[in-house]
């Protein structure tokens, strides 16, 4: 199967390009100029360009099995909104005309669970029947509520598209460090000192690889697939992160009303400290909504399968303490390169 991905250097696109090479697939990566491509580039012809620019697209998107189309950007804070909307809603119109410019058959988008209009705590909540910016909170969110409908709407009888929706990503090979990944760094680091109550819903990456491959396989015209995982607390989180590291358990925990006072004054401290923000005013919301997802439709009809959540975060840790930092005695230090 000859496959072209965007946002292949990403965390899920790094880690799925290398399953399609390892599958047999003949893979074509488009990346950014700029990005770091050697973690990819023994696995996929290398392709440079943007998703903004549909002529470009539609001079490369041609003789291809499939599309994967991951491109996007992921934001927790409040800044760049024009650029979220540009590259979230207008590279995945992009990606579609050029898709059925040149005859491409079959396309498989990831989405994102934030995109759902979340339902009261209680209630579980399944793939929708309809996406609407104006249900969810967040400029991610509803750009992400937008592109998924132009995909399924759009895209016309003669592309069929398949829409992935997961849950948080967490697990190895995050090369560009996602505010998941910032986490596992600070703790080792001893920067944080203290949690809030709340909790998150996580799936592995190399879970939702394969779900996205089972979906470019099986997967049905104009279908939507939830790829959810494990719900975990923060606290739950920090201490399996302890427990792996033998780090010190963090005991505090801070006031709900104290930290989400302060989360517009945290997102400018870690904007100058020119770090993921780890606490911004959306994330401490996301952290106490609900997150009871139903992922049996991608099990049923794809085969979607998901690992214990303690291997995820193991795993993980590994993987940015070996990447990011460096041990010296007790105490854990960042590499020069960071």
């Amino acid at each position: 199967m000859k496959c072209f991905v965007t946002g292949a250097t990403g965390h899920i696109g790094n880690v799925l390009v290398n399953e399609l090479f390892r599958k047999g697939h003949q893979v074509t990566s488009l990346v950014l100029p700029k990005d770091d491509i050697s973690m990819i580039e023994p696995y996929t012809d290398i392709v440079y360009g943007n998703i903004l620019d549909k002529d470009k697209l539609i001079d490369i998107v041609k003789d291809f099995d499939i599309v994967f189309h991951l491109a996007g950007i992921v934001e927790i804070g409040s800044g760049k909104k024009k650029r979220i909307y540009d590259v979230n809603v207008n590279g995945t119109k992009n990606i579609i005309e050029a898709c059925k410019t040149n005859n491409i058959k079959r396309m498989v988008y990831t989405s994102s669970v934030h995109a759902f209009k979340e339902l009261p705590k209680g209630q579980v909540m399944k793939e929708p029947e309809e996406f609407n910016p104006d249900w969810v909170k967040g400029h991610y969110a509803k750009s992400k509520a937008i592109a998924t409908n132009i995909v399924l709407k759009d895209s016309g009888k003669e592309l069929e598209t398949i829409v992935v929706c997961p849950a948080g990503v967490i697990g190895p090979n995050d090369y560009q460090l996602s505010n998941t990944g910032q986490i596992f760094i600070d703790h080792l680091l001893g920067r944080l000192t203290a949690y809030i109550k709340g909790s998150y819903n996580f799936v592995d990456v190399r879970d939702l690889v394969q779900g996205i491959i089972f979906a470019a396989e099986r997967g049905k015209d104009k279908e939507i697939y939830l790829m959810s995982g494990s719900d975990i607390t923060v606290k739950e989180l920090l201490d399996l992160i302890s427990e792996f590291s033998g780090k010190k358990k963090i005991r505090t925990k801070l006031a709900y009303w104290f930290i989400l006072a302060t989360s517009y004054f945290a997102e400018l401290y870690y904007k100058i400290r020119r770090q993921k923000p780890l606490f911004t005013h959306y994330s401490v919301k996301v952290l106490r909504s609900n997150h009871a997802f139903d992922n049996s439709k991608a099990k049923r009809e794809l085969g979607f399968i998901t690992r214990d959540i303690k291997d995820s975060v193991k795993d993980t840790l590994e993987f940015q303490a070996n990447r990011y930092l460096v041990k010296k005695g007790k105490k854990w230090k960042k590499k020069l390169f960071d």
